[in-house]
């Protein structure tokens, strides 16, 4: 616990926050490191993880204790008119003392000790496998909060745009150089920026409130700014083999329940081997000669009506399958690897083309229209389409940058940050 609140103050440390104006709770300039950092500490995925890891542990602990002796003492042959007189341990009555012990055969302890040790390692892997599924999710939503960032950005460009734009055409409206109908396609198109600009902004807060979820700060998630820029472009990786689905965290966690599956089908085969049950008797019995005697004796079952057969069955189902769950996670850790790549190889594609020819074509032409309309060289129309033309081309844009980033997330989730940094 004192190791978890020293991880969470340091992280808590390492974002900058800004004083806001119409804000007491500031603004955080979060990183995508610091963010992870956040996750392994305040997530509540991850806590619930770790809590049935300490359960699986605690379960270990239980799967390898002996069973406990019982201790028993009984009173018998009882008489009320001659029970005698003086202290009670001098009364006439029959009075025994006994212990038991039972013994495990067929290596019970060990069978039980073993699966349980399987069981721990998988609860271990499975934290692995949430912080992998959780982190990322994280790297999606704080893309997804970039990508929105960029929207609103571009949307209030636009709008400064179609303002500048609709202040030369009053201009030129009252020396009568153009139509008031051009001045109205002019204010239609930057009211509808302005509802764009609107709907980008709820789409923000709906994004800021995803990543805070993720890392414990949802009271703090209006001010949530994503300040690390698209990861840039990379060769195209290799698919890797096998020892990249091997070493994934849910494939490992699969077959050790397959491991501990069958030693738990082998300890409901030891069931069948016959358990002893020893003890040792002191008896008391004032008035007689000889009244104090000792005995010892020992029980086993009898196994004439039933001899575990349902238990071996069951267990032997669970066993195979266990085993048919690991294929059917290694099937589809595969299949998640060959989606990643396939996103990963189209997302980067999509990037190069874009900031390669489209984007800085789509600016110049804009650049080109809104010097010609001011000069009365273009029409309205044609002006109106450039300014669509690069506002659909920077979000487009900024959504492929997006897609590229989610895409490499989902690779190194896939394959691991390992083996895709190699």
């Amino acid at each position: 616990m004192y190791k978890s609140s020293l991880v969470l103050v340091a992280a808590l440390a390492s974002i900058p926050c800004a004083a806001s104006n119409d804000s007491d709770q500031g603004s955080i300039a979060l990183t995508l490191s610091a963010a992870e950092t956040l996750l392994v500490s305040q997530n509540r995925d991850l806590i619930a993880s770790r809590r049935a890891l300490v359960g699986a542990q605690a379960d270990r602990l239980t799967a390898g204790q002996r069973p406990n002796p019982e201790l028993s003492v009984s009173t018998l042959s009882i008489d009320p008119r001659r029970i005698g007189a003086g202290p009670p341990w001098e009364k006439s009555a029959d009075t025994a003392l006994q212990i038991s012990q039972s013994i495990e055969r067929g290596g019970k302890r060990d069978l039980r000790s073993a699966a349980a040790d399987h069981n721990v390692l998988a609860a271990a892997l499975d934290v692995e496998e949430t912080q992998r599924q959780q982190r990322f999710m994280l790297r999606q939503a704080y893309f997804d909060l970039r990508l929105s960032q960029e929207r609103v950005s571009i949307s209030r460009e636009t709008v400064m745009a179609f303002r500048r734009t609709l202040d030369a055409a009053n201009l030129r409206l009252k020396s009568g150089d153009i139509a008031s109908a051009d001045v109205s396609r002019i204010t239609v198109d930057a009211l509808r920026a302005e509802n764009d600009l609107r709907q980008n902004a709820a789409d923000l807060e709906r994004a800021r409130v995803a990543l805070a979820y993720l890392i414990g700060l949802e009271a703090r998630a209006a001010g949530i700014e994503a300040i690390d820029p698209w990861p840039d472009l990379a060769p195209l990786p290799d698919m890797p083999g096998n020892e990249a689905l091997d070493a994934r965290p849910d494939v490992r966690a699969a077959a050790e329940r397959a491991n501990a599956a069958r030693k738990a089908a082998q300890l409901a085969v030891a069931q069948r081997s016959r358990d002893v049950t020893v003890f040792a008797q002191f008896e008391r019995f004032p008035g007689q000669q000889q009244n104090n005697t000792i005995g010892f004796g020992v029980s086993v079952p009898l196994f004439l009506n039933y001899s575990y057969e349902g238990e071996i069955r069951r267990a032997e189902s669970d066993r195979y399958a266990a085993q048919d769950n690991v294929e059917r996670v290694r099937a589809l850790a595969r299949t998640e690897i060959a989606r990643a790549w396939s996103d990963l190889s189209s997302a980067r594609e999509r990037v190069d083309r874009f900031e390669g020819q489209l984007l800085a074509s789509a600016r110049r032409a804009a650049d080109a229209s809104e010097f010609a309309y001011k000069r009365g060289a273009l029409g309205v129309m044609d002006l109106l389409d450039a300014r669509r033309s690069l506002n659909a081309t920077q979000l487009d844009a900024a959504a492929a940058h997006a897609d590229h980033a989610k895409a490499l997330a989902s690779w190194r989730a896939a394959v691991g940050n390992a083996v895709a940094e190699r």
